[in-house]
């Protein structure tokens, strides 16, 4: 074994608004053994995803709450060093639910899967465009937003992990996409470098406005990450059967009251139009296809992704507050090991 030891993050108090550095503990303990069916893997790689700050608190959700004193929970590239199931033998990297940690143990019934061998892309790509980022935003845009050819879409922090792929799809698909980012340098990225026809920056400018300008035919799908006052502009000026595919709400995962709803909620009702939220595990049966597919056009020069790497598993209590504050630089990653 590389390490003697196994360190773990604990989850020590639950956030209230922000997440502070005291929320966390660092321990180390000893590397877990394996049971009947289980395989020990080396986690290489952990992912940072907005969804994490849910899955602190202690109320009822898609997923159970991270139990205090457990390690956080996070998806993992890994690599098997020990097994005793047949399907897994050391040296074979998977991609699964790992945790803040050197070393996860998977059962039978874990979430995880084998990473395929001879793909021409690195094993990063696994927790970002061929990971659940990735997988999001294809299930979410394709199965639930059903866009079609000529429609306007908008997407919602379009120069995030999830958003930019979104907006990219879309254009592949031969549709007209309006990105929201928060700085005149991520809208630039957004249009210049992954060839979105117009990006507003949220922060400067009147969003009602700037939509109405930019979508002259209105909006036919709205991929929503982030809730709020954006939601409401875009519910405002949908057309007739639009579908609004929702992601997530990251501009109230910090809040310590419930925000009020949208008040143009009543035009889903006079556009016919739907609104519905998922959740990336809905589809699993058919990650598979996804993965292909994102691998087809990634590897065509179809889709463009950045990825912003932060070295040591210390940091990822520090480095998780980028999400919320909008600093970080496409899909955040977390290194822990070394790929050898």
């Amino acid at each position: 074994m590389p390490e003697a030891i196994n360190r773990q993050i604990l989850l020590k108090s639950r956030p209230v608004g922000e997440i502070k550095d005291s929320d966390f503990e660092h321990v180390s303990t000893p590397i877990p053994t394996i049971g009947d069916g289980e395989f020990l893997a080396r986690n290489l790689y952990l992912s940072l995803d907005p969804a994490m700050r849910g899955w602190m608190n202690d109320s009822d959700s898609y997923i159970e709450p991270v139990q205090l004193g457990d390690s956080m929970r996070a998806s993992s590239v890994s690599i098997v060093v020990e097994s005793n199931n047949p399907d897994y033998k050391p040296g074979d990297k998977v991609v699964g639910m790992g945790n803040w940690q050197d070393y996860v143990v998977y059962g039978p019934k874990d979430m995880h899967r084998l990473i395929p061998k001879g793909l021409p892309l690195p094993l990063t790509n696994f927790l970002s465009i061929l990971g659940i980022t990735g997988l999001t935003a294809y299930f979410g845009f394709l199965d639930i937003g059903e866009p079609k050819e000529g429609d306007t879409v908008v997407v919602s922090a379009a120069a995030g992990a999830v958003g930019s792929v979104v907006g990219q799809i879309a254009k592949n698909m031969g549709c007209r996409v309006v990105g929201l980012a928060g700085s005149d340098e991520k809208c630039a990225w957004v249009k210049d470098e992954l060839g979105f026809d117009a990006c507003i920056n949220y922060k400067t400018q009147n969003v009602a406005k700037e939509l109405f300008k930019n979508c002259p035919n209105k909006i036919d799908v709205y991929f929503d990450n982030v809730g709020g006052s954006i939601l409401n502009d875009v519910l405002g000026q949908i057309n007739v059967h639009a579908r609004i595919s929702i992601c997530g709400a990251i501009s109230q995962y910090n809040s310590r009251e419930m925000p009020p709803g949208p008040s143009n909620y009543l035009t889903l009702l006079t556009k016919r139009s739907k609104m519905q939220g998922f959740i990336v595990t809905d589809f699993v049966a058919r990650f598979p296809e996804a993965v292909q597919q994102l691998a087809q056009w990634s590897i065509e020069g179809k889709i463009k992704h950045k990825e912003e790497v932060v070295d040591g598993l210390e940091n990822a209590p520090v480095a998780i507050h980028k999400l919320f504050k909008g600093t970080n630089q496409g899909k955040l990653i977390i290194k822990v090991a070394d790929e050898a």
